[in-house]
């Protein structure tokens, strides 16, 4: 187990709120978009519309200090350009809008982008087997995206679940990629489905190292397997696999400190998570979670020898998503804190936050601070800007990218 395992203090709410239904979605209040000033430890801070009629964006990634890319939930890669959002995609996914699970996931820039212009995109790929993940790349030109191509398709294959599709490069220049569980269970007891298969057995696969679910993945940046991956000598398992064992990975860093591979991770309900990804090894969904699945039952156990526990986790869930260390000058106070963003918390319409996560020297987590909760806005991406600012999109139609500031 890893050493950084903790128990949450606040188990002692999750009775009632763990009893809400997951599926219920209600209209967000419209936001004001005009700049908000707003209290926080340490200081005041100050929220500023960058960009706003987004629909549901998902992803963000800059190219450089001036360009801002945003994939939105109906298809469409957006160009934000010197603070003005371009009337027309730049490119639009290939999967129609409204089948599959969406029509486009994340993006993500080639490290060397300056040089080759390149941008990856992830999105749901439609088949007779249902839909998997697959993933694209192609040249950024003026406004448009061209030389599209088809790198990667997973095998994944599914009617619908979870599907993840974080797309992200590490500091040794390799493409990972987070595939979800593809768990197709909501409100509803455990069914059998068309395929013979019911929820269960369909979890599982978490837990098999022959397919692409549940599971990050590292690839060269042309879609094929790097030499050195920790599968890639044994035939029986895909060679991608990087490590196993996840639900919904929503997000991937690097920590800028120790030089990390981090995640933010879904559980079902209750049970988020923020691991530190290693090579080869096992993160125990469904085994282990400190959730409980929807239709009643608690997953087994919360820990297990040979499973690698989490970094810190949510009782009840946040619908964990962007993740972001801050390293920047403009706030000092936060300094090497976490930043995560939360689409919910506790099965709760309309409560989408931020949450900053302090941790020690040891990277034991100290104390959480809730931001934006005045929003009450799904909050989908968050990432330090090259200037030193934090950005972050929230999943509303409209959805608005927002930049925060110190109020000084």
């Amino acid at each position: 187990m890893n050493k950084h395992f903790s128990r949450s203090v606040w188990q002692s709410v999750a009775i009632a709120l763990l009893a809400l239904p997951v599926c219920a979605q209600q209209a967000a209040p419209a936001r004001d978009t005009s700049p908000q000033i707003l209290d926080v430890q340490g200081g005041k801070i100050r929220v500023v519309t960058v960009a706003n009629g987004l629909f549901h964006p998902w992803g963000i990634a800059f190219a450089d200090a001036n360009t801002v890319l945003v994939t939105e939930k109906n298809g469409a890669l957006r160009l934000i350009r010197n603070g003005v959002l371009e009337p027309k995609p730049v490119w639009t996914s290939p999967t129609p809008a409204g089948q599959g699970n969406d029509s486009l996931h994340f993006v993500a820039v080639h490290p060397k982008f300056a040089d080759n212009q390149l941008v990856y995109v992830s999105y749901p790929k439609l088949g007779p087997n249902g839909s998997t993940l697959a993933v694209a790349r192609g040249h950024l030109k003026g406004s448009s995206l061209g030389d599209v191509e088809e790198i990667f398709v997973a095998d994944a294959w599914e009617t619908g679940g979870n599907i993840a599709g974080r797309v992200y490069f590490g500091q040794d220049g390799m493409l990972y990629v987070t595939i979800g569980d593809r768990d197709r269970i909501c409100c509803n007891a455990a069914q059998k489905h068309p395929d013979g298969s019911d929820d269960n057995s369909l979890r599982m696969k978490s837990q098999g190292l022959d397919n692409h679910v549940g599971k990050t993945l590292r690839l060269k940046d042309d879609g094929t397997v790097p030499p050195d991956n920790p599968f890639v000598k044994q035939p029986e398992f895909k060679p991608e696999i990087y490590s196993w064992g996840h639900r919904n990975s929503l997000a991937l860093i690097v920590h800028p400190v120790t030089g990390e591979l981090w995640n933010s991770e879904n559980g079902p309900n209750g049970g988020d998570e923020i691991n530190i990804v290693k090579a080869g090894k096992n993160y125990g969904w469904p085994t282990v979670s400190m959730g409980r699945s929807y239709e009643g039952p608690w997953q087994g156990k919360f820990e297990k020898d040979g499973m690698e526990g989490p970094l810190v986790y949510w009782m009840p869930a946040i619908a964990a998503s962007g993740l972001m260390i801050y390293t920047g000058d403009k706030f000092p106070q936060w300094r090497n804190n976490a930043f995560v963003g939360a689409m919910r918390y506790g099965e709760i319409p309309n409560t989408g936050h931020l949450q900053r996560i302090v941790f020690n020297e040891k990277t034991e987590e100290i104390r959480r601070e809730m931001l934006l909760t005045e929003f009450r806005q799904r909050i989908r991406d968050v990432k330090q800007g090259p200037d030193g600012f934090v950005y972050l999109l929230t999943d509303e139609n409209p959805g608005v990218l927002l930049k925060l500031e110190p109020a000084q």
